[in-house]
């Protein structure tokens, strides 16, 4: 299997962490964020890309998901908030190679309706040497 997901996580996670100061971002599903902002990035997907399938049997490509979930819970300004912050992952994302293939506002399940929550999917194939193609 071709594991890029500690690279692409270290990258969006460095860049956001630089452009807003206390984000709570992590690599895994995360019921209840502990602060605000939050962001998870989360490799929903990691296929055999069979197109590059040879007869050595070696994997050469995988396709993969990645999807990205943006909270905030500002009284005033939480979705131009959750804009920006999704702005700088749309960037890092976008120079890895990835294509973003959805993004809309979702309502936080169990939640209160003072938290507001935006969902991007990113989608790329990556090969062996970690190079990302748009496909």
């Amino acid at each position: 299997m071709i594991n890029c997901e500690t690279e692409v996580y270290s990258t969006v996670a460095t860049a956001i962490r630089s452009q807003f100061s206390g984000v709570f971002v992590a690599g895994e599903a995360v019921a209840a964020p502990s602060s605000f902002p939050a962001v998870t990035l989360v490799e929903d997907d990691n296929s055999t890309y069979q197109r590059s399938l040879d007869s050595s049997g070696q994997e050469n490509h995988a396709q993969v998901m990645y999807s990205c979930n943006v909270y905030s819970n500002k009284s005033a300004g939480k979705k131009s908030e959750c804009k920006a912050i999704l702005a700088v992952i749309d960037a890092e994302m976008f120079g890895m190679g990835f294509l973003r293939v959805g993004s809309s506002p979702m309502e936080v399940p169990n939640a209160n309706a003072s938290i507001y929550r935006m969902v991007a999917r990113y989608r790329g194939v990556i090969s062996s040497d970690l190079r990302v193609y748009r496909k």
